[in-house]
């Protein structure tokens, strides 16, 4: 029977708040730069929140595949 990779947990853990954490400021800027359509900066802050919601679909991705490998681990050939 295999155990659970606790430093592995740990880190996807860790990977999981980060998603959050993008997953949240994703829209926010998003909203920002489409209520703010006539600033300036309104490009760079959509060009932005694009970037941030795609990075929160990566790393949402990677968690998960983090937590699975820490739970159920690698077969490997000994």
């Amino acid at each position: 029977m295999k155990h659970t990779n606790k430093d592995l947990l740990v880190k996807g853990i860790k990977s999981f708040l980060l998603t959050a954490f993008f997953m949240f400021l994703a829209p926010a800027t998003f909203y920002q730069a489409i209520k703010n359509e006539e600033h300036p900066f309104f490009l760079p802050v959509l060009i932005l929140s694009l970037f941030f919601g795609a990075l929160a679909i990566y790393l949402g991705f990677r968690s998960v595949k983090i937590m699975l490998d820490a739970i159920f681990g690698k077969e490997t050939k000994s």
